[in-house]
């Protein structure tokens, strides 16, 4: 991915080195998209996991312990924390023209870099939540060490772990998209009592199809796209690797699809490549597909 021909977003908070201690989690609805992948990986139980979506979370830090200083960051953190912010700046602009066209003002959410821990107003939450989105503060939430984790399990060197970060990042802001659009505060007025984990999922995989929206669209300081060679595979076989039937079997378990939470592999490849085929944003309605509207 040429990310380097985007422009850094002003709109990044790097909270990194700082640490809070203490507290649990709370999070809000509009959570990250590897929130699972994270949770197993650590050896958690996503049952938990879905408890905290079905509520709904609760807001506000308040009373939080003081950040502590952490260690220094090395390189490669730095050259992640510089793709985040091209990438946010990518977003940003391909957004801005979406918007723009449908005569709508496109309102960009702000990037927060942390280490291990972070407090937003979806409440306080670790580096095991992986990246979030939390609509009460219209912030995306990063915790960079993340994508080691992820490139371990996409099989992609970190030399070439672009995309499928960026892809994480755009998910989010895909969320953010929803937010602004008012679809997210819809699902949670609408659903019926025993389809939080259904609206949920399709929530997960509209945000899927905005990542490849931005894909598609997103051009460099040339007027070229970002794209380059083998980008889309990276990105199928990211969205495959974090579908919630494969990470069950990763760990262990049996599969279980009411309790997905962010829909299979095969629902997440194909939301991704509906948005990086057409670039149209009107394509992405996963609720009429499923017979919601």
């Amino acid at each position: 991915m040429r990310w380097r021909q985007g422009r850094e977003s002003s709109n990044v908070e790097d909270r990194r080195g700082r640490r809070l201690a203490g507290g649990g989690l709370r999070i809000g609805g509009g959570v990250g998209v590897l929130i699972l992948l994270a949770v197993l990986l650590m050896g958690g139980d996503p049952l938990q996991v879905l408890d905290v979506l079905a509520d709904g979370g609760s807001g506000g830090g308040n009373g939080l312990p003081a950040p502590t200083a952490d260690g220094p960051s090395t390189a490669a953190d730095e050259e992640m924390a510089e793709l985040s912010r091209k990438v946010l700046g990518l977003t940003e602009d391909t957004w801005s023209v979406v918007f723009t066209k449908a005569g709508l003002t496109y309102q960009p959410p702000t990037l927060v870099l942390f280490t291990d821990r972070v407090s937003s107003a979806c409440g306080l939450a670790g580096s095991a939540t992986g990246p979030f989105y939390c609509p009460s503060d219209g912030r995306l939430y990063v915790d960079l060490g993340f994508f080691d984790q992820l490139a371990g399990m996409v099989g992609i060197g970190s030399d070439e772990f672009d995309f499928a970060a960026a892809y994480v990042i755009a998910h989010e802001v895909g969320h953010h998209v929803q937010n602004l659009l008012g679809a997210s505060d819809n699902v949670r007025r609408a659903r019926a009592p025993g389809e939080a984990n259904g609206q949920s999922v399709l929530l997960e995989l509209q945000a899927d199809c905005y990542a490849g929206v931005f894909a598609n669209r997103a051009r460099g300081r040339d007027g070229r796209s970002v794209l380059e060679e083998g980008d889309v595979e990276e990105g199928m076989r990211t969205a495959a690797a974090i579908g919630d039937d494969r990470l069950m079997r990763s760990a262990g378990r049996e599969v279980s699809p009411e309790s997905f939470t962010h829909g299979s592999s095969e629902q997440r490849v194909q939301w991704l490549r509906t948005g990086m085929r057409t670039g149209d944003p009107d394509a992405c309605d996963t609720f009429a597909q499923a017979g919601y509207r």
